[in-house]
Parts: C-alpha cells; sequence; structure tokens
C-alpha cells in the first residue's frame, strides 16, 4: 500500500528522527499474500536473509548457509542472498537503514531483545493466523520461545528460530581439588569460590569484557535480581543504587578481587570459551549450549558441567522480595519479515524451512543452539540428559523490557563498559567515573523512552 511521495517523505523524515529510539510510525502494507500452506514458487527470484556472524565457528556456518541455500533452491526455485551483521550497533543500524529506505533484507534474525525494536517500528509483517499457518503454526513451537516475539499474545512478529538461555560451565575437576561441593548460587559466594580457586596459572572466572553483546547482560540481571527491571512503566531506572552495584561487582572480578586474567579486558565470547576450554579458568560465565561443540572437542571434555548463573544479587544471601529469579534473559534469535518485502510467501517459506524439526535439530548438533520446534526440543531433551541445566535455565528465562526503547537501553549499558575499558586495563575504574557514566547511561535510555510510541 503505497502513499503519495510528500507524505511518504514526511514520514521517513520522521522516523529518521525518532529512529535512534526505535519511535517509528510506518504503515503496514499488506499481508503473507498466496495461500498458507500452499506451494511457493520462487524460479528466478533471490531472498535477501540478514544474521548475526557466528565467531564461534565461522567455517561451520559459511557450509550451513551454502546447504540450507541449496535446500531453499530444490523446494521453492529461489537463491538466496546472505547479509550480516557483527555487533548490536550494527543489527541496529540495519534495522534503521532498511526501514527508512523501505529495502533490503526480506527476513532478519535478530537477537531476542531487539525483536521490541522490530515491533516498535511497525516496519515487520504482524503475525495473524495466515502467517502461522505458513510456518507450520504457533503450536509447533516451544511456548516459552514466544515470549518476547511481541508485547502479548495476540500481537507479535518474532518468529522463534533458537533459544540460548545463559548458564555458567564449571571445571569440575577445579572445584574438587579446591573442596567445592556445589557451584555458587548467589553473585557473593561466587566471587569468595573464585578467589580460592585461582592461583598457580589457574583463574576462578572467564570473563568477556571486550564482547559485543553480553556485558550489559551481567548488570540486567543483578539488578532484576535486587528488584530493579531497568524500566518502570515510562521511566528508566539506570541511576538506581542496583546498577552501581551490579557493574561494581562487574568490574571488582578484575580490578579487585583478581580473580579473572588482565587479558580478559579485550576477550570477546570466544576468547573467554577458549581459556576455559583449556584448563585455565574454573568458572566459564554467561555461556549457552552453543559452547558443547567447543568443549566436547577440549582439555576439559568429561570434565565440566553447566549449571544456573546466580540468581541471589551482590551484598545479599537471598532475594528481596521485589526480585526476580532472572537466571537468564529470554535469550536466542527471532525471525522476522520486512513489510516492504515484496515477496512475502518465500520469505515464509524460508522461515518455515529454519523452523523445521530436522533443521532444527542439525543446527543444534552443529552449533549447540537449542531447538525451538516442540518436537525437535522434546527430542533432543530425551537424548542428551547433561541439557538439563540449560533448560531449566530456559524456564528460568526472564524477558526483558518489551520497550521499543529497549535496544538504546541496551547499547547505553554496553557503553559503560566500553568507555571503562582504559580504567580495567590499568585495574582501577573510578567510583565517580562510573557514577558519571552510569548517568549519561539513564539519560540517554530516558530520552529514548520519552521518544519512543509502544
Amino acid at each position: 500500500m503505497r502513499t503519495e511521495k510528500s507524505r511518504s517523505t514526511s514520514r521517513k523524515l520522521s522516523v529518521i528522527v525518532g529512529i535512534t529510539a526505535t519511535a517509528l510510525a510506518l504503515a503496514a502494507c499488506g499481508g503473507t499474500g498466496g495461500e498458507a500452506g500452499g506451494p511457493v514458487d520462487g524460479e528466478g527470484k533471490t531472498l535477501n536473509v540478514l544474521m548475526g556472524v557466528d565467531n564461534q565457528y565461522p567455517e561451520e556456518r559459511q557450509q550451513w548457509q551454502t546447504d540450507i541455500a541449496a535446500k531453499f533452491k530444490e523446494q521453492t526455485g529461489a537463491d538466496i542472498e546472505w547479509e550480516t551483521y557483527a555487533s548490536a550497533n550494527e543489527e541496529l543500524t540495519k534495522i534503521q537503514t532498511s526501514v527508512v529506505s523501505g529495502q533490503g533484507p526480506d527476513v532478519y534474525s535478530l537477537g531476542t531483545t531487539f525483536t521490541p525494536t522490530a515491533y516498535a517500528t511497525q516496519a515487520f509483517v504482524p503475525l495473524q493466523e495466515e502467517e502461522w499457518a505458513s510456518v507450520g503454526g504457533k503450536d509447533r513451537f516451544v511456548p516459552s520461545s514466544l515470549g518476547i516475539s511481541g508485547p502479548d499474545d495476540e500481537n507479535q512478529v518474532g518468529i522463534p528460530f533458537v533459544s540460548r538461555p545463559f548458564v555458567l560451565a564449571y571445571n569440575t575437576e577445579l572445584l574438587a581439588a579446591a573442596g567445592i561441593e556445589e557451584p555458587a548460587t548467589s553473585w557473593d559466594e561466587l566471587r569468595e569460590q573464585a578467589k580460592q580457586l585461582t592461583g598457580d596459572g589457574v583463574y576462578g572466572l572467564s570473563v568477556a569484557y571486550g564482547d559485543n553483546y553480553d556485558p550489559w547482560k551481567y548488570v540486567w540481571g543483578m539488578s532484576a535480581q535486587a528488584g530493579n527491571p531497568l524500566v518502570e512503566e515510562k521511566t528508566a531506572t539506570l541511576d538506581d543504587p542496583s546498577v552501581l552495584e551490579a557493574y561494581q561487582t562487574y568490574f571488582g572480578w578484575l580490578t579487585e578481587d583478581k580473580v579473572v586474567d588482565p587479558a580478559a579486558v579485550g576477550w570477546t565470547n570466544p576468547q573467554a570459551l577458549a581459556e576455559f576450554a583449556a584448563g585455565n579458568s574454573a568458572y566459564m560465565l554467561m555461556t549457552t549450549s552453543s559452547s558443547l561443540p567447543t568443549l566436547e572437542d577440549s582439555a576439559v571434555a568429561g570434565k565440566y558441567e553447566y549449571a544456573l548463573m546466580p540468581t541471589i544479587p551482590p551484598g545479599a544471601t537471598e532475594r528481596p522480595a521485589d526480585g526476580v529469579e532472572a537466571a537468564s534473559i529470554l535469550s536466542g534469535d527471532n525471525l522476522v519479515v520486512a513489510d516492504y518485502s515484496q515477496q512475502k510467501p518465500l520469505a515464509f517459506e524460508f522461515v518455515k524451512l529454519l523452523t523445521d524439526k530436522d533443521t532444527q535439530i542439525e543446527y543444534y548438533e552443529l552449533f549447540g543452539q537449542l531447538p525451538t520446534n516442540a518436537e525437535a526440543s522434546a527430542e533432543l531433551e530425551a537424548k542428551y540428559p547433561e541439557l538439563a541445566p540449560i533448560l531449566e535455565s530456559a524456564s528460568k528465562s526472564v524477558g526483558t523490557p518489551f520497550t521499543g526503547a529497549w535496544s538504546d537501553i541496551q547499547l547505553a549499558l554496553t557503553n559503560v563498559v566500553v568507555q571503562s575499558v582504559p580504567g580495567l586495563s590499568e585495574g582501577n575504574v573510578p567510583k565517580n567515573e562510573l557514577e558519571a557514566r552510569i548517568q549519561d547511561a539513564q539519560n540517554a535510555a530516558q530520552e529514548s523512552l520519552d521518544r519512543v510510541k509502544d
């Protein structure tokens, strides 16, 4: 559905002004087209698909994309052109530029915390009965994986692709040698155990301070456990004392407690995982089942297990009454279809292929990421009992606030870490500087919330 040029230009200018806050208002144009479940003829067509890069298994990802493209070609006659993003900033920028220009990827694979951003744009196909039927039905999916597909059950844009609940991995031999019988359940207990485990070339914790995605998750988790969800209605609460304590705990592992390798200042998650896999650290924090292929082919194979991340906030021995368990964010990837796409039936056929049982099991075997297909999930749960802690984490995962401003808030939280890297490198992050950065993040978050239209 096209409008006159002047009206379109005005709209796009409005979007540009508010897109950083994800307060977008583009009109939806049409449905999927074609008959749900019917054959899709893509002969001579090319589907453009955007996915995040896989720094952990790049060669395997490239081969998987080649294989999926061949299968899709066989089924529909259409080709696939892949685009990638390597950071949350790139992910947001791609949404911005594509929505404003009205062209770009037909299908986006977005991290779950970016689904509210996609929803707020009104530029992705809302999922009605027809759309769900075209991908095999809503009951095809694990119910909990739909928890961040939209603000409620009736208003959704995200189709679950993979689930990545966060857990910690621990070296069973190192903990046993230190006389530690069970992994920590509180952040304070974790710090004390990490001190016991540090020495003789081994560090208590493996942490990726330089990762593009993970640092903010610690702050959100610790704050939520302390009773602060970071957003209350339309008010940002990053200036709450729980946020300062979360950052001080996170930075303190390196600067004060000395339980993290100083080189971790520049590590991404794959580098932190490699350190744990080599047996050089006792705990690997903020990891997912995607670490399984690496660990099973490493020095710690047979000597590690998974457990829930601590669920008691720093400075406490139990959660306060208003705290939430928050073992993990509701994490994974959702697939969304652009409303500007001229080939929506083909796009949904692609989504159907990616969420097929066999495709999902194959993806798990290659990358260790849990399926969202209910049948595939049940099959893996029965086959791999070691997944129990990860599945428990999935059941105790909590969605981040569903607001179009969340991507900005997430980036503001990450920016506090980025700005603190010089201090971390020198072994000291002064409290007054940290407070100033948090206040800047609070201001940015509130400005975004004030602009966004949820």
